[in-house]
């Protein structure tokens, strides 16, 4: 999937480039399976401001995803790719042989006509959904189970796939796209092939009002702010303050571990993606 550049005629069409959407075959989605989508700005039940810089931006309705496929055995017609404004990767709309319809996770190289399936007897190829006891080790996979039956948590952004490594007891030793390797069940279910639109990451906005589409408003550096806004504002001139970087409430934001140590699923994590 290539990405469209502009002609430089301004500084923002130099920088920014849009994908080319030759995989889209449809513009309109299947409206049964969408619902409207409700903007917070941001704001929490009492209308406060609890997550910053977030406001405006395009309508959306939301998709509503098939992410377990628990319809085990049944095959299922591709019948179009589309664009989700709410994710990175594309969606496909399939079609089971009873006539109901379900969007799934779009792999990569998925096409109008194919078939796809779901189950441990379906066959280990792209787009099909099986556990990972049934799945070949070194295939890559997208829309993975953290826990058996609760659809797919993990893996689930454009041109993302995780690696199965190993097998050992009750447990697959996946590897993840942050290069963290992880103790699966071998019940749990993933997505045979790599996540769409493999591109994504090198998309580049190339203007502020691209930002403003997307519902992400502008962010003042803390330098620029006067002290009683910001521990880092203030000053006569630009300064660096002479303190460390941090939130506007005193958090340090660079570096400070703030997962908790002592988590229940540590004991799953084999390499941890930090080290």
């Amino acid at each position: 999937m290539p990405l469209i550049k502009f002609k430089p005629t301004t500084s923002t069409r130099r920088f920014g480039n849009v994908s080319d959407f030759s995989e889209i075959t449809t513009d309109r989605p299947y409206k049964p399976l969408t619902e409207i989508r409700k903007r917070t700005g941001g704001r929490n039940a009492n209308g406060h401001i609890t997550a910053r810089r977030r406001g405006g931006g395009h309508k959306r309705r939301i998709r509503l995803l098939d992410f377990r496929r628990s319809r085990f055995g049944v095959p299922a017609k591709v019948l179009t790719v589309e664009y989700d404004p709410n994710r990175s990767a594309r969606i496909a709309l399939i079609e089971y042989q009873d006539g109901q319809k379900s969007y799934i996770l779009c792999p990569e190289g998925l096409l109008v006509g194919q078939t796809v399936m779901s189950g441990e007897a379906a066959e280990v190829k792209m787009g099909n959904h099986l556990p990972l006891k049934a799945i070949p080790e070194g295939t890559p996979i997208h829309n993975v189970e953290l826990y058996p039956g609760r659809g797919g948590q993990l893996v689930r952004s454009g041109g993302a796939s995780a690696q199965i490594l190993s097998k050992e007891n009750k447990y697959a030793h996946i590897k993840l796209p942050s290069g963290e390797v992880r103790m699966i069940p071998l019940e749990s279910y993933a997505t045979v092939g790599q996540c769409s639109n493999i591109d994504h990451e090198n998309i580049s906005l190339g203007k502020a009002g691209r930002h403003r589409w997307l519902g992400v408003r502008p962010a003042s550096r803390g330098v620029a702010k006067n002290p009683v806004d910001h521990p880092m504002g203030g000053g006569e001139g630009k300064s660096k303050g002479g303190n460390h970087p941090q939130s506007p409430w005193g958090q340090q934001s660079k570096g400070l571990k703030t997962r908790k140590k002592n988590k229940p699923s540590n004991k799953y994590i084999v390499k941890d993606r930090r080290k």
